[in-house]
């Protein structure tokens, strides 16, 4: 047995060690060889967020403009994605190979000491170079699937350009998060892309000037921007006010309410916490707190459950164009498009089936209409919430064995307790926390749902938590130049 364990060991290890002579071919920001400035961090996150944006507005060449609905729109608003632009695949590669790997990694799958140095260039190496692979794999499925048009219509010559352009964008997502990452900005360039997506989706949705003809006449697309404009042409104010709270296809005041009011639920719950009074062996009298959060695995399940949904969708949505009439496929998911009053189409959504109960009520009145729809998108949330949280725990090193560990190293002990109470009191918390919190985090989600808030409940709650995340860095950073100055004067 010994034996067989060092084998498998040193064969992954082996495949690890393969990547060694191509290290110099796969792009990488050297680290910085002094601190950054605060001041200068600010501004290349800046750049960063400026590069996406531009990025995001510019439309892709020599593709043909669908005018089918849009087979990803559930995923966009979690991968920063933006259809017909460079962005189209947004944070997808990206975010898939990173959890992907982090999961092997965690569930020792794949041997890596990240203790090691040259395991964490191997492991780092490894997972961009997987990164641009998937990168490329999708763009062209993205391609031959005809997303742009018959492959045969656009000639494969715009085809191969389509697929680099795509590429190349993703290079550029990759260099960006590695520059923000390496030290010189502030976070994670994908936790701040999907929050310039969601935000910018949230303010667009609001104050959107773009006019559209429901059937009733022309309407601004802004919630708000609407409620004035009904006010001004419509002659009894009642219906107007009415109209602007509860008009349908559109983003209403509602909407923009529930929103608003999500984001200070969000808020405020991000602040619940339990600290445990913890002290070093090292310097004797040092007392520090350690919290846990109630969010203790932040929105990683929310993030894990839609990612899980999405490519239900996706695969529903696929076997249903090919095989609309077939009863096992209509298990999995009845699909039907989405029109507005004039009978434009905007976008297909589940009818029945699988993919039907996994998604949210699309309002009030539907919910009423089917009330087990909602109860059991209310307990699959919860539910795979909760399974996501504790596995999560489990495979990214949080887990109370792995906190132990961490105590133990840096001689870290329980006030009042034994060094071996440790890990019986982290196991009070921490698997309390990371269940506890994701039901939370999934019946926020479900409310926001339900209440119809604009960006849908997993994008407020991504970027709440994300923004908070960059607050903490923040703070962190400006603590640290402060105590600087401090120690200068």
């Amino acid at each position: 047995l010994l034996l067989g364990a060092n084998t498998i060991t040193t064969t992954t290890m082996k495949l690890i060690q393969l990547l060694r002579p191509i290290l110099r071919f796969i792009p990488e920001v050297e680290k910085p060889t002094q601190k950054v400035p605060f001041s200068e961090k600010i501004t290349w996150t800046v750049c960063a967020l400026l590069v996406y944006v531009v990025c995001s507005n510019i439309p892709l060449y020599g593709i043909q403009r669908a005018q089918t609905s849009d087979p990803f729109y559930w995923m966009r608003v979690i991968l920063a994605s933006n259809r017909g632009t460079l962005m189209e695949l947004g944070v997808s590669p990206l975010m898939t190979t990173g959890m992907a790997m982090q999961l092997l990694a965690g569930a020792k799958i794949l041997d890596v000491d990240l203790k090691s140095k040259e395991d964490r260039v191997l492991f780092t190496a490894a997972q961009k170079l997987v990164g641009l692979l998937v990168t490329l794999v999708q763009a062209t499925l993205y391609v031959v699937s005809g997303m742009y048009g018959d492959v045969a219509s656009i000639g494969a010559g715009n085809a191969i350009l389509i697929v680099a352009q795509l590429t190349f964008a993703g290079v550029i997502l990759l260099m960006l998060d590695e520059l923000l990452q390496k030290g010189y900005g502030l976070g994670s360039g994908i936790s701040l892309f999907i929050a310039s997506h969601i935000s910018e989706t949230i303010v667009w949705k609001a104050f959107s000037p773009t006019t559209i003809n429901t059937g009733r006449g022309t309407e601004f697309e802004g919630a708000v921007l609407a409620f004035f404009h009904l006010m001004v042409v419509r002659s009894n104010k009642l219906q107007a006010i009415r109209e602007a709270l509860y008009r349908q296809n559109l983003p209403n005041l509602t909407n923009l309410a529930a929103t608003l009011l999500i984001f200070a639920l969000c808020i405020y719950m991000q602040g619940w916490r339990v600290m445990l009074a913890v002290k070093s062996q090292r310097a004797r009298g040092a007392e520090q707190k350690y919290p846990i959060k109630l969010f203790y695995t932040s929105n990683m399940p929310i993030i894990l459950q839609t990612a899980f949904v999405s490519n239900l969708y996706f695969m529903s949505q696929m076997f249903y164009n090919q095989a609309p009439n077939s009863p096992f496929v209509k298990l999995f998911g009845d699909w039907s498009p989405s029109t507005l009053e004039t009978g434009a189409v905007t976008n297909t959504v589940p009818v029945g089936g699988l993919a039907y109960y996994v998604s949210p009520p699309a309002t009030f009145a539907a919910m009423l209409q089917d009330p087990f729809h909602a109860l059991f998108y209310l307990m699959f949330t919860l539910t795979a919430c909760a399974i996501f949280a504790r596995t999560w725990t489990e495979v990214s090193g949080s887990s109370v064995r792995d906190v132990a560990r961490h105590f133990r190293e840096n001689q870290i002990v329980m006030k009042g307790h034994r060094e071996t109470a440790t890990a019986r009191i982290l196991g009070r918390y921490i698997p309390i926390a990371a269940a506890l919190g994701g039901i939370c985090i999934g019946l926020l989600t479900v409310v926001a749902d339900y209440m119809g808030a604009i960006g849908s409940g997993t994008g407020i709650l991504l970027t709440v938590t994300i923004i908070f995340e960059f607050q903490e860095a923040f703070m962190k950073e400006n603590a640290a130049m402060m105590g600087k100055s401090s120690i200068m004067m």
